[in-house]
């Protein structure tokens, strides 16, 4: 008599087939992973915090059909763990070095916030974020140039420097900005780029302050390298730590103190040139 009970296919579903829906589920997670770790390494990239970079990208892969989610930042690295169910996956990606882009970041958390709203897939995600990526550009260079400037010559006046000094100040500061684009384009490491740009700001800064007369040349030097303070990893360092982030405020803070360390070294190699003795204050 014929068995009532359906036989076992002599050939089960390889590993990766339509059949498999165990290994549709870990594509689908992995598909939403990947996509958040992009959003969170952008945000990152852009000078995001820490806590809003997890926000983020928890709410936009649980908006994608995620149960559940953990993330781990490194100052390096984006990990992330998604959960629907039984299933899970892990997936880490690079982040690059680390800027300031509030208006690609601005972008960013509101496009997560209309997917948590809206709904989407990760593949509609992943078109618009590669378009805001190639629509948001950066401002002309003179333009910042010059933004940078007056910006480092207001700085200076409240520093002390009087007048005179305000002009030579902007000047060595938009130059100074200028060198930096230039060499960032040119892969220079950021030390060196920054050792460099101090150098050649406060350089010129100072002499042209000394060279029109005015009585606060080393103010004038220093405040020509204002563009090069690191306010925001410094910022982010700070609040990494308050957080309960330790590892990656660390991290962050190191690179603010080599920084400083650097700018310094460009300053004094500058005042030694011009045979100013720098007072810090």
């Amino acid at each position: 008599m014929a068995s009532s009970f359906p036989m076992a296919s002599p050939h089960p579903p390889a590993a990766g087939s339509p059949r498999d829906p165990t290994v549709l589920a870990h594509r689908s997670l992995e598909s939403i992973g990947l996509i958040a770790l992009r959003v969170g390494g952008l945000l990152m990239e852009c000078g995001a915090r820490t806590a809003i970079v997890d926000v983020n990208v928890t709410a936009l892969a649980r908006a994608l059909g995620a149960e559940d989610t953990e993330t781990r930042a490194g100052y390096a690295s984006l990990e992330m763990t998604v959960r629907h169910g039984v299933n899970s996956i892990t997936r880490m990606v690079t982040v690059g070095p680390h800027g300031v882009n509030h208006r690609l970041e601005h972008a960013l958390r509101l496009l997560v916030k209309r997917v948590t709203i809206e709904g989407g897939t990760p593949e509609s995600v992943r078109r618009e974020v590669d378009g805001l990526v190639g629509a948001i550009g950066r401002h002309p260079r003179w333009l910042v140039s010059l933004a940078v400037g007056v910006a480092c010559a207001a700085f200076g006046r409240l520093l002390g420097a009087d007048w005179l000094a305000c002009g030579p100040i902007l000047v060595a500061a938009a130059v100074g900005q200028l060198l930096r684009g230039a060499l960032h384009h040119r892969g220079v490491n950021l030390f060196i780029l920054i050792s460099c740009v101090a150098f050649l700001a406060a350089l010129l800064g100072g002499l042209g302050a000394r060279l029109i007369g005015s009585g606060t040349v080393d103010t004038a030097l220093m405040a020509s390298t204002l563009l090069l303070v690191p306010g925001v990893p410094a910022l982010n360092a700070q609040s990494d730590i308050l957080e309960g982030r330790p590892t990656l405020g660390a991290a962050r803070l190191v690179i603010v103190i080599t920084a400083l360390v650097f700018i310094a070294m460009g300053i004094w190699g500058a005042a030694a040139l011009l045979g100013i003795g720098v007072v810090w204050s």
